[in-house]
């Protein structure tokens, strides 16, 4: 198949279209800012085209020609993202509706069973999303929603905030509802199951995607800090509002306030997959575990697919270089990273520099 990736540039779509290519599909790679090539090592191997999903007649460009879309977008790094992520779905949908696409993959994230109002914005908006996208459903065109909740890699900006914690803080604090269990994957794992679904018409609707391993928030503290070598103690604490706990996380680590604040407030509420709707893969290997993936996460660059590429967010990535030369401890690299990268933002922020 020829496949558009939407969103080709961040974190899962620079790890899928290799990935895609390595099935035998070709690749259209669409992002939002100006392609940069030269970033990634399959640049030269794909077509790239410009696409801002609010933008109807780049969307309906970007879809000349394609027979499935790959949807990876998410807006979280801003406020009132959902008002964009909605707008986005409801354009691709009306450009798929108008185009040849048999085929149409969204990654979503999980969503808790619980009564909508109690869901978080960042999956409420998700679910939107997905129903949005769902309409674009017709004899000729089918839509699938794949659900994932923290997916592990480094890279990934659920894994890099659970990691800076864990760097950062010698000491965590754990308020007690941060023990809802969650159902972290593997990013190879995503990968293997975005490529099935470009192959497998069982999968249809929405299908959860998680790994072999539930375990409760502080224990994925744990053993991110075990693939580290690291000590670390976590100390359960009374109830804590969502809110503060939020502003907390944020200012420990480097992600944008907003992408910080929006995952925090989804952990309310168990994120493990459904019963009778979870992807199990057709070629019957095995998942990978949290602990083997976690390890894979530190592992060299390129190693894998958990592992970190030149192509990923600045702030993924240590910015004390001195320090990591000198072998310092983590916590005052981590520390130094953090106070680099809130100057830098400062500095930025101030007319003429």
């Amino acid at each position: 198949m020829r496949l558009l990736v939407i969103g080709a540039s961040g974190y899962v779509g620079s790890r899928l279209v290799p990935a895609f290519l390595d099935a035998g599909h070709e690749v259209v790679a669409a992002s939002s800012s100006q392609p940069r090539p030269e970033r990634f090592a399959w640049g030269d191997d794909v077509e790239w085209r410009r696409c801002d999903v609010t933008e109807a007649k780049q969307v309906a460009a970007a879809l000349e020609g394609v027979d499935g879309v790959c949807y990876l977008v998410h807006s979280l790094d801003r406020r009132a993202f959902e008002d964009r992520d909605r707008v986005g779905a409801e354009t691709v949908r009306d450009a798929v509706r108008a185009s040849e696409v048999t085929r149409v993959v969204y990654l979503s994230g999980l969503v808790p069973e619980v009564p909508t109002q109690d869901l978080s914005a960042h999956i409420s908006s998700r679910l939107e999303v997905e129903e949005i996208l769902a309409e674009a459903a017709s004899p000729t065109c089918s839509v699938v929603s794949l659900r994932a909740g923290v997916v592990v890699g480094a890279g990934s900006t659920s894994f890099e905030v659970i990691r800076q914690l864990a760097t950062l803080l010698v000491v965590q604090p754990v308020p007690t509802w941060l023990e809802h269990q969650v159902q972290p994957i593997a990013v190879t794992d995503v990968l293997r199951a975005m490529v099935e679904a470009f192959e497998e018409d069982r999968l249809t609707g929405a299908v959860d995607i998680g790994g072999p391993s539930v375990l409760p928030y502080a224990r994925l503290l744990a053993e991110c800090s075990r693939a580290a070598g690291l000590l670390r103690i976590r100390i359960p604490i009374v109830p804590v509002p969502a809110s503060l706990v939020s502003l907390g996380a944020a200012a420990l680590v480097a992600a944008p306030f907003w992408t910080v604040s929006s995952l925090v407030q989804s952990l309310r509420h168990d994120m493990v997959c459904r019963p009778g709707h979870t992807w199990e893969p057709s070629d019957g290997r095995p998942l990978l575990g949290v602990r083997e993936a976690m390890a894979r996460a530190f592992g060299e660059p390129g190693s894998t697919p958990e592992a970190p590429l030149p192509s990923d967010a600045d702030w993924t990535r240590s910015r004390a270089p001195v320090l990591d030369e000198l072998h310092a401890p983590a916590t005052v690299r981590a520390g130094a990273s953090l106070v680099l990268k809130r100057a830098r933002s400062v500095l930025s922020a101030l007319p003429g520099l």
